[in-house]
């Protein structure tokens, strides 16, 4: 069994991608709950301080809620149009035995034992070579492949490195 699709990398991709990384891990979690305890703290002390310090207890609140999403957009957006890998499409061919990335060309492969974790996102399927690195396949290019990709994946990797939505 094979599946091959083409792989063209947006800004979007690669903010939800970042989004997802960043949010699943510690970093936006804290960034989450720092916000969080601003704002009660803000709720707490309004009225017993002056209105000045209520008024910048909840800019800090904001600005960790805002800050983090602001930032992997731009950083994002920078590595899509920064990097010579996303200016073209990625041909992805996918067999029982390993993921086989390639363009111009060239090719790398990663053999089924290599591959950390598959994670299935609402719009994309991350398949991570680490803990850091990953290819983002969005579901919307894959097309008529996604359940032939599933297939292999449920097949050559154990349930614990595998998160499919189905």
């Amino acid at each position: 069994m094979k599946c091959e699709f083409d792989v063209k990398l947006a800004v979007e991709d690669m903010y939800r991608f970042n989004m997802y990384h960043t949010y699943s891990g510690i970093h936006g979690i804290a960034s989450i709950v720092i916000a969080v305890l601003v704002f009660i703290v803000a709720g707490k002390t309004y009225g017993s301080v002056e209105m000045m310090y209520t008024v910048l207890y909840v800019l800090f609140g904001i600005l960790f809620l805002i800050y983090m999403p602001v930032s992997l957009y731009l950083r994002a957006k920078r590595q899509i149009l920064t990097s010579e890998v996303f200016k073209n499409p990625l041909h992805f061919q996918v067999t029982e035995e390993k993921i086989t990335s390639s363009q111009n060309g060239q090719s790398a492969e990663l053999p089924w034992e290599q591959i950390y974790k598959v994670v299935e996102t609402k719009s994309n399927i991350l398949v991570y070579s680490s803990r850091i690195n990953a290819f983002v396949l969005p579901k919307n290019q894959i097309g008529e492949q996604y359940e032939s990709l599933c297939e292999i994946m449920k097949k050559k990797l154990p349930g614990y490195r595998l998160k499919l939505k189905k």
